[in-house]
């Protein structure tokens, strides 16, 4: 029984982008990378569907902002519970 191959995105655009310029069929490139012809078609398809997605306008500044927003609320989270740790610390060598 063959195992699997997980193909990374960059390979997968790779083979999508070179099926795409059509400068060989599909039976040739799948047998340059080693995979099914199938495969070659289903990830041209699915790089074709998707290719208007990436010039979608606000989508970057979108994501960005999202970013931004997690990236504050994680220092809000570490300077809070650094305060906190802090004065536990001295709470418990008040004890000692």
């Amino acid at each position: 029984m063959k195992n699997r191959q997980k193909h990374s995105a960059a390979f997968k655009a790779q083979v999508a982008l070179e099926a795409m310029r059509e400068q060989a069929t599909v039976v040739e490139i799948g047998r340059r990378y080693k995979i099914n012809p199938n495969l070659v078609h289903k990830w041209k398809k699915e790089a074709v569907t998707r290719l208007a997605t990436v010039f979608e306008p606000g989508r970057a500044d979108a994501e960005g902002a999202a970013n931004a927003d997690r990236e504050t609320e994680l220092l809000r989270k570490i300077g809070q519970l650094s305060l906190e740790n802090d004065f536990l610390a001295r709470g418990l060598a008040r004890v000692r």
